[in-house]
């Protein structure tokens, strides 16, 4: 948008070059402008499917952390037997995933 504080910077591009800036503006979810600004600056611009998928990890991760608390919650409920064993069982798998999900975001975060 025109205001006294911004300037425009223009580039000439043709009709297959605004098309390729065009096609990775909208999948990054971006308007050209917006894009263009962000790729100039060196910042990164991760598509909407990246953003898509580090939200649905960090979710599987609260998921993780909730049925945790739970088994966490069965075990200290003073239950004893092959109950507490299985839920100890499950409490390990539970974190033993919780650690890859967390490193899969990590190195998802680091790629770009």
């Amino acid at each position: 948008m025109p205001s006294p504080n911004r300037k425009a910077a223009k580039a000439y591009l043709t009709p297959e070059e605004y098309g390729q800036v065009s096609a990775m503006a909208k999948q990054a979810g971006l308007s050209v402008s917006t894009f263009v600004k962000r790729v100039s600056l060196g910042e990164r611009v991760r598509s909407k499917e990246d953003q898509q998928t580090i939200i649905a990890l960090h979710k599987a991760n609260a998921d993780f952390g909730r049925v945790g608390g739970l088994l966490k919650l069965a075990l200290s409920s003073g239950q004893s037997g092959v109950l507490t064993f299985e839920c100890r069982g499950l409490l390990r798998q539970i974190e033993k995933s919780q650690a890859e999900v967390m490193q899969i975001c990590r190195s998802m975060a680091e790629k770009e």
